[in-house]
């Protein structure tokens, strides 16, 4: 693997159940599926799902963006990959791999915020400047819930409605960071781990389905990759009750949950199922799947959550 401490990893495990446990307060869908998984026997209990990648999305600022956010899970043994360009969207992202087969690969995004237009720009501005210096150099990432708490915790002060509402109309990923900041974006179900009739996209959306949980359809249903290794759909955010700047509230796109199937290597599929590990699936991620997954949170998905 790599020369990752078994102390990093302790500390990695704390970062992670802190992410997850709020991530569930915060998202009742999660409870929703993982219990009627539970109920229809894909599995025993929460621990059994495999956790295919969780996701975040930051401001690409000075002092903030990828390059301070990653220094973080780098410092726990993550490697850094691929990198990813959205040109609709303005956005990069990279993923990184883990330093163990059991954790969640890790997607972050950051926002071009520079090719935004001016308004735009000064509004995001007005409340990144308030973070002079890089965050995570005064962090000790060997304290997990030092690191918790920081991904958790406010980096700017509460954005009023209207600034919120006049990022909206721009660019919706612009307005959900400017209040949700490093909140978790997404994790995601590795599907093709769960019992037959379970274990692919396409059934487990209908699985979904039928326990009444919306899909994102932006591009279908079902994203796949060019190469068909890699199939993914996502529940659409949930509306939370928003309080903004003057105590002015507003419902607003929350977080969602992800689907993955990695089908099998070409070259591995003589293996015999039993023997079929992570790094037998098709790994890394795929520009287009991603595109229409960042539409989770957008008004376009979430109108009829309302």
């Amino acid at each position: 693997m790599n020369n990752t401490s078994s102390q990093q990893l302790q500390t990695l495990d704390t970062v992670l159940e802190g992410l997850m446990s709020r991530y569930q307060e915060r998202v009742p869908d999660v409870m929703g599926i993982i219990n009627a998984m539970i109920a229809e026997g894909l599995i025993e209990q929460p621990n059994d799902i495999e956790n295919d990648h969780i996701a975040f999305r930051t401001m690409g600022v000075p002092h903030l963006g990828i390059q301070s956010f990653e220094k973080i899970f780098l410092h726990y043994g993550y490697q850094k990959r691929d990198y990813y360009y959205f040109e609709g969207k303005k956005l990069d992202a990279y993923w990184y791999s883990p330093p163990q087969p059991h954790h969640p690969r890790i997607f972050v995004s950051e926002l071009r915020v520079g090719e935004l237009s001016e308004e735009t720009q000064r509004i995001i501005r007005s409340y990144t400047d308030e973070v002079t210096s890089d965050p995570v150099d005064s962090l000790d990432l060997n304290d997990g819930a030092a690191v918790d708490g920081f991904l958790h915790q406010p980096l700017w002060r509460t954005p009023t409605l209207s600034d919120y509402l006049t990022l909206l109309k721009e660019s919706e990923y612009a307005a959900w960071v400017i209040y949700n900041r490093y909140y978790l974006n997404h994790f995601t179900i590795s599907v093709h781990n769960l019992p037959e009739g379970y274990n692919t996209v396409a059934e487990f959306n209908q699985f979904l389905e039928k326990h009444g949980f919306r899909l994102n359809d932006s591009g279908g249903k079902i994203k796949e990759s060019p190469d068909g290794g890699l199939l993914q759909s996502s529940t659409v955010a949930e509306m939370i009750e928003a309080e903004f700047a003057g105590g002015e509230t507003h419902r607003i796109s929350g977080s969602y949950v992800e689907f993955a199937e990695r089908r099998v290597l070409p070259e591995f599929t003589h293996l015999p199922a039993e023997q079929i590990k992570r790094q037998h699936r098709r790994d890394g991620f795929e520009a287009g799947n991603a595109d229409k997954i960042f539409e989770s949170t957008y008004t376009s998905q979430t109108s009829s959550r309302q």
